[in-house]
Parts: structure tokens; C-alpha cells; sequence
């Protein structure tokens, strides 16, 4: 069923979802049009980002409450690439895993989902600047013949997954459509990404300000989300994307049975595969700052 109203929110109206979250909560996003294209590096005080609108402060995934820590977000566009920015405020960046898809969310890390038809993408990076990317086709969506079977989507693959199934006991029954196959194998053609650290990574000596991560995807790429949708957008066309954050804490030295979830709105449950719980991106051809 859908989470209760919050004190002094009974008269909002809402539309509740079987999912745990209400579609008045979803958090909009404005993506304007970059003035030109620039070096992926990790650096948002270049003017690329000066003047880019940030988002609101996240929020903890599952009650709404402000995060912990800082974390803001914010987007621009332009004919070839969806770029992404966030800054995470975290005063001891850590990072252990080097290796490409590795388990990331294990660390501190700092994730981008986007909806697609009958599928969805994830992307997670660490403070090192690691890479997890996975591609999630809804189970009824697949079959032979379908715009899905394709060489980077077979089923056959060494690492397919299957997430919502029986021993999926997180999400086993709790979403209305059921299982959906991940391929882990998957790489977005021509993703750029990039990572600052704003202080000294894995130095318990140091506090610092916190990282920064710069993200650039090809709409080349993304189009193989969509079924036929041009791309990318036109004035007023919307997407929807996850903004998500998730951190590894200890108390008195021991994790905590789940690591905090943060993101740009609230999903009413702590699981940040729930298409219907991502942001509204709108898009316009204005450039920031501009008129």
C-alpha cells in the first residue's frame, strides 16, 4: 500500500501508488541547453557549471527527511550528450573497489538511473571514479524478435541476473510487474564520467569538503531505451531519471544493517529500482543564465 501522509500533509492531494510512494512527491528537475561542449573532468566550478540551477538538497529515500550529508544535482543538454553533475558533501571520502562493475553500492557511492520503455539503466561511481553500469529489461517485455534481442542484451550471457525473483527476498511481490532480467555486462557506448575529491581520500587524519562527479552520455546510446523516441528531447518533453546517493556508515565501528539511501525525492521504500519513483527531468532550450 501506499505511505501515509506526513503530519500537516492530509489535505495535499495525492495519488498513491502500489509501490509505496505518492505521484504528487515526484521532485522536477529543469535541464537547460549547455553553451557549448566541454572537458569531462570532474571540475563544476568551470563556467560549464557556474551557472547551472542546482537541485534541492536530497532527501532520505524512504521518509523524505533531509539527508545526513549535502548532496545536489544538476543537468544540462545539448544535440550529442545528457551531462549530469553532482556534489556530495562527505567530510572522510572513502573508496576500496578499482575494478569495472564491481559492487559499488558496497562503498560510499553516488548513483544515475534513467526510465525507459519496458527498461531502465543504472549507473553507479565511487570516490575513485569506479564504474558500475547495468541494464534492466522488465521480464514480460522480453522475448524473441522484440526490440530487446539484440548481441549486448542475450540472455545467454555469463551475467545475466534476475532482480525481483524468488531469492530476491527485498523485492520478491513488492513491485506490480513482477521480475525484471539484468544485464550486467552492459557499457553505454561512449559514456564519459569523472570524479574530484575535494580533500584526501581513505586519510582518517583529514576532514574534508566532500567529491564532485561529472557525467557526459551520448544520446546515441540512450536511444536504445526508447522505442522509436527522438532523441534528445524537445522544449517542454520530459524524462524520467533516479538522482540517488547511498553511504556505507559505522557506529561504534560496526555498519549499519542498511547503508542510508538518499535521493533527489523521496521513493516511500528503500530500493531505488522503482521507475515510477524517478524525478521528472523537463527540458528547455533556454542555457542557464540566459534569457
Amino acid at each position: 500500500g501506499g505511505a501515509a501522509p506526513a503530519p500537516g500533509d492530509e489535505r495535499r492531494p495525492a495519488t498513491t501508488l502500489p509501490h509505496g510512494m505518492t505521484a504528487d512527491r515526484h521532485t522536477p528537475i529543469t535541464v537547460h541547453r549547455a553553451q557549448g561542449p566541454g572537458v569531462v573532468d570532474g571540475d563544476l566550478d568551470k563556467p560549464a557549471w557556474r551557472d547551472v540551477p542546482r537541485s534541492p538538497r536530497f532527501v532520505d529515500m524512504v521518509s523524505g527527511e533531509p539527508a545526513l550529508y549535502e548532496t545536489r544535482v544538476a543537468c544540462q543538454w545539448d544535440e550529442t550528450h545528457f551531462y549530469v553533475a553532482y556534489w556530495a558533501e562527505e567530510p572522510y571520502v572513502t573508496a576500496t573497489l578499482t575494478e569495472r562493475d564491481s559492487f559499488i553500492w558496497i562503498d560510499n557511492d553516488v548513483e544515475f538511473f534513467m526510465g525507459g520503455d519496458d527498461c531502465y539503466y543504472e549507473l553507479e561511481i565511487n570516490a575513485f571514479g569506479t564504474v558500475y553500469e547495468a541494464f534492466f529489461v522488465w521480464q514480460d517485455a522480453m522475448g524473441k524478435g522484440c526490440r530487446f534481442d539484440r548481441p549486448e542484451l542475450d540472455l545467454r550471457g555469463p551475467h545475466v541476473d534476475l532482480l525481483g525473483g524468488f531469492q530476491d527476498a527485498s523485492r520478491w511481490g513488492k513491485h506490480p510487474r513482477g521480475r525484471r532480467f539484468a544485464f550486467l555486462d552492459f557499457d553505454l557506448p561512449g559514456l564519459q564520467t569523472a570524479v574530484r575529491v575535494d580533500g584526501k581520500i581513505n586519510d582518517p587524519t583529514s576532514v574534508d569538503r566532500g567529491w564532485t562527479l561529472e557525467l557526459a552520455l551520448p544520446w546515441s546510446g540512450l536511444a536504445g531505451l526508447f522505442d522509436g523516441r527522438s532523441l534528445p528531447p524537445s522544449e517542454g518533453e520530459t524524462l524520467r531519471c533516479d538522482f540517488s546517493r547511498f553511504e556505507a556508515l559505522k557506529v561504534h565501528g560496526k555498519p549499519l544493517p542498511e547503508n542510508p539511501g538518499w535521493s533527489l525525492n523521496a521513493h516511500g521504500v528503500y530500493d531505488s529500482h522503482i521507475p515510477e519513483c524517478f524525478s521528472v527531468v523537463h527540458f528547455t532550450e533556454k542555457t542557464a543564465g540566459g534569457d
